[in-house]
């Protein structure tokens, strides 16, 4: 922890209420963002993705039940892995906490990975989480929305990820798209995003930012790679995978 100078409670408040002015700039700035992601086009979705679910066989249509919004978490993990990637797991946490609120504020969730849902399912169970899950093993779902890569692409070592070209180095990466559905059954993509851009949704940093010590994030990632673990791994000693956002 760094060593910090020791004033009087009146010297503490002048510089709280310096910082308070930045806080309040921020907020406003978030506000004037939130409103921005909003406001732009839809895209309407002509593609006819199927996922299988638990019961059985969903359209993207289906995946809102009754609601006219959906949230999609690109959730990384792929056919035959063993774990989910801990950064997701890590979101996941974090969603599950959500699901009564958004259900109340017209808002379906659901993760969806490549992995067949057998693979799913058990590592759902392992986590304990009840968010629903799908897989979109054998269609271009994921693909098309530019989360998983072809070996092709791997190979050149470019890929679309996060509206640039880039080299992924793995087959997974994650994020988070929105979508729409209006009275005459259409669905519409409004919004999407990846890497940090889903950091926001991570109330721990939230809580962690307000510390002494902040994130304490020193190396060698820099990131949550540094230090956080699946749920049920912080017992254990040493990392326990290295899979993670970008």
């Amino acid at each position: 922890m760094q060593p910090h100078k020791i004033v009087s409670p009146s010297e503490w408040l002048t510089a709280r209420k310096a910082l308070l002015a930045h806080e309040k700039e921020m907020t406003r700035l978030r506000d004037r963002i939130s409103e921005e992601r909003r406001a732009p086009p839809w895209v309407k979705m002509e593609k006819d993705y199927v996922f299988e679910s638990p019961n059985g066989k969903k359209t993207l249509s289906e995946l809102f039940g009754d609601k006219s919004q959906l949230i999609v978490n690109h959730f990384m993990l792929g056919p035959g892995w063993k774990d989910g990637c801990i950064g997701c797991s890590f979101g996941a946490d974090h969603a599950e906490a959500t699901l009564v609120h958004l259900a109340h504020r017209d808002v379906a969730y659901v993760a969806v990975s490549r992995a067949p849902l057998a693979e799913i399912e058990a590592y759902k169970k392992r986590m304990g989480w009840h968010f629903a899950w799908v897989s979109s093993f054998g269609s271009d779902f994921n693909y098309d929305f530019h989360v998983s890569f072809t070996p092709e692409e791997l190979a050149r070592g470019k890929a679309e990820y996060n509206y640039t070209t880039t080299d992924p180095g793995i087959d997974e990466l994650a994020g988070c798209s929105v979508f729409a559905k209006d009275d005459a059954g259409s669905v519409y993509h409004t919004y999407s995003c990846f890497g940090r851009g889903g950091e926001e949704l991570l109330g721990t940093y939230i809580l962690l930012d307000m510390t002494p010590k902040g994130r304490d994030e020193h190396g060698p990632s820099y990131s949550l790679m540094d230090w956080v673990k699946r749920h049920d791994e912080y017992d254990t000693a040493g990392k326990t995978g290295s899979c993670c956002h970008s």
